[in-house]
């Protein structure tokens, strides 16, 4: 969350813990994604938004209403809300996002796609008539955009996204070991030998997990080039939204992306070799931007600024 005149003041995971007993919120954001998978049966941790969609409407308006509340809202102080959110999503989607965030307690509630606030976010030049193509790599979307002059150009959104990357990893792993393990675990091991491309600092890890046969604990050595073959599916997905992209966009804004290169941003662009894959598929140069995890709402919170300091100026 960005709050004008502030920055970053809220970063949190988007997973909400309940009694499913009594309905009450038990935690949210690092404390809830702790509890994933170590909880009671009446206990559960969700994530409510899935897909770039809201699965739930009742819990993401509590979560929004939680996460307004720690940045100081309250029934007296109700601030108009910027809320990025895929370009995929349906108008009936996008029509539930700006009503859970105005339930929650926001006075207002703008949408802004999240190409777009990345490219905002990333410090690349939109308003000019010069191609920048944007790869957003998020938890459940992943979305390519060819930006000039302020507008989106060519867009490809796919519905593919790290929480993918994370289920083929339990995947494989129930499939070739006859072994179960959680989403954390998942993600522990994307994080630290998952790749997109061979690299030169590969090695194992060992992976502990329940034996469906016996039920009994059971470790297992996983290799980085096993982590790649699983994930293939996916980012095989993620890569074709950008060739697909590259091939909506007109020829000259095109031929700019030789020099400007891609830019890629959002959580799952830090999977390790997906930018040199990219970069090797489309014989383009492709660039990490400097802070991938926090260019969206960098990029919202810029046209926030904007905003406030254009009304001023009509105002005056």
């Amino acid at each position: 969350m960005y709050a004008r005149g502030e920055g970053i003041v809220l970063n949190e995971p988007s997973v909400i813990a309940l009694n499913s007993r009594t309905q009450e919120v038990l935690a949210m954001g690092h404390e809830a994604w702790q509890m994933i998978g170590r909880t009671p049966s009446y206990i559960v941790a969700v994530r409510p938004l899935r897909k770039g969609a809201i699965t739930d409407f009742e819990i993401t308006q509590r979560m929004i209403r939680l996460l307004l509340q720690r940045v100081g809202v309250n029934r007296w102080n109700r601030p108009r809300v910027v809320i990025c959110v895929p370009s995929a999503i349906t108008a009936v989607e996008r029509r539930a996002v700006t009503e859970a965030a105005k339930r929650a307690g926001a006075a207002e509630a703008y949408l802004i796609e999240q190409p777009m606030a990345a490219a905002i976010g990333a410090g690349l030049p939109i308003n000019e008539p010069l191609g920048n193509m944007v790869v957003d790599i998020g938890g459940g979307t992943s979305e390519v955009a060819l930006i000039s002059l302020g507008g989106i150009v060519a867009l490809e959104a796919v519905r593919v996204g790290s929480f993918d990357i994370d289920a083929h990893v339990q995947t494989y792993i129930r499939r070739e070991y006859g072994i179960a393990i959680g989403e954390r675990t998942a993600e522990e091991i994307k994080v630290t030998i998952g790749s997109a491309w061979e690299t030169d600092d590969e090695y194992a890890a060992e992976v502990r997990g329940r034996e469906l046969m016996s039920g009994l604990p059971k470790t297992v050595v996983l290799s980085a080039e096993e982590v790649r073959d699983a994930i293939d599916e996916p980012v095989s997905a993620m890569v074709d939204a950008v060739i697909a992209c590259l091939g909506q966009a007109p020829p000259e804004l095109a031929q700019d992306l030789i020099g400007q290169g891609i830019y890629l941003t959002g959580g799952g662009g830090m999977l390790r070799g997906l930018d040199r894959r990219i970069a090797i598929e489309t014989d383009i140069p492709v660039h990490l931007v400097h802070a991938p995890l926090e260019c969206v709402v960098l990029g919202a919170g810029h046209c926030v600024e904007e905003f406030d300091s254009l009304r001023v100026m009509f105002m005056d």
